[in-house]
């Protein structure tokens, strides 16, 4: 995964190595930072799961899509960039329908509140338009506002609620390559 760079941050792969793990650790081990992931939140209670959430991103590389540190220049952590194919709602989509690409963001309870997710996924967004990715979407749970305002911040129209996604009712924001992209 190539590093990606603005004007704050930088976005790279996550490593096992124990700064990371530690960082991916104290971050999922707060409620505060898991509330609206999920049906049913649950917080890390080992290190051991930090790196097996890593090894479990790792897997998700292809091209452009997987998760990402984000950092500030000098290596402080923040959080993730999230640009990976979604998983259907059981029966939202005929068997051997492509996944749809999401594009999401967790950041630390340090890092919220500075601009830092709309930073990073506008950074993504040309690189997906450039590797072919015709659309991308983005869920948050309906009781998400802040997510929702990077959501729009970044130019991200809401579509309204969906159940396509995760077998829960999510708000749905779409983006659709712009045309001479590169994207079908």
């Amino acid at each position: 995964m190539t590093p990606v760079r603005t004007a704050r941050l930088t976005l790279r792969a996550w490593t096992t190595d124990a700064d990371d793990v530690a960082f991916v650790f104290d971050m999922y081990s707060r409620m505060d930072v898991l509330r609206y992931l999920g049906r049913t939140p649950r917080v890390l209670e080992d290190p051991a799961e930090a790196s097996a959430m890593i090894g479990r991103w790792e897997a998700l590389r292809d091209g452009v899509l997987g998760v990402r540190a984000i950092t500030t220049h000098d290596g402080e952590r923040l959080g993730c960039l999230l640009l990976k194919r979604i998983p259907w709602s059981t029966d939202a989509a005929a068997p051997g329908t492509p996944e749809d690409i999401e594009i999401g963001w967790h950041l630390h309870p340090d890092a919220w509140g500075h601009g830092y997710a709309a930073e990073a996924a506008a950074a993504v967004l040309p690189l997906a338009w450039a590797a072919g990715v015709p659309r991308i979407v983005a869920v948050t749970n309906p009781a998400n506002a802040a997510s929702q305002s990077v959501c729009r911040r970044i130019g991200m129209p809401a579509l309204g609620p969906t159940d396509r996604y995760y077998d829960s009712t999510c708000e749905l924001f779409e983006f659709v390559a712009p045309a001479g992209s590169g994207a079908s």
